[in-house]
């Protein structure tokens, strides 16, 4: 059996929107090029031709990736989930004693991680060392930089 995929609501139905552009919009528009280019004549010297088979090749690739992800996703149920240890869709607020900076990250699906909008994915170092962990816990993880201690503040979901 494939891995199930875990995710938020609004992980889930971003993705089924990146899928419908992908399909409705940007795969005409590539097919469009490809007609345009063959209509052009000698395909074997045809530069456009050839990049837009590329084009279309990557384009068909992601949507088959994304079909797949959205065929094992599973939306969690945020009632359900426990806030007094930090899991999935997790919000901790933490502080990182080498430097006291105060951080507060949300722990999510690796396809929603976007470090900008304070997602970090459970699969990294940070989110598997956080995993299952109390408010008050510390917890050490090495990273690029070296070693991280954190101070586990609140969860929230």
């Amino acid at each position: 059996m494939a891995n199930i995929e875990y995710m938020s609501q609004e992980g889930y139905d971003k993705l089924v929107a990146e899928l419908h552009q992908l399909e409705s919009v940007e795969l005409p528009q590539v097919r469009e090029a490809i007609a345009e280019a063959r209509d052009k004549g000698d395909l074997s010297e045809n530069f456009e031709y050839h990049a837009a088979k590329r084009e279309q090749a990557k384009l068909l690739s992601r949507i088959r990736f994304k079909q797949r992800v959205l065929e094992f996703a599973r939306v969690i149920d945020t009632s359900r989930l426990d806030s007094d240890s930090v899991g999935l869709l997790s919000k901790v607020e933490m502080t990182n004693l080498n430097n006291n900076m105060h951080m507060t990250y949300t722990i999510v699906n690796p396809h929603e991680a976007n470090l900008r909008e304070g997602k970090i994915s459970i699969k990294s170092p940070i989110g598997q060392a956080l995993l299952n962990k109390k408010a008050g816990d510390v917890v050490e993880v090495r990273v690029p930089a070296g070693m991280m201690k954190l101070r586990i503040e609140s969860i929230q979901l």
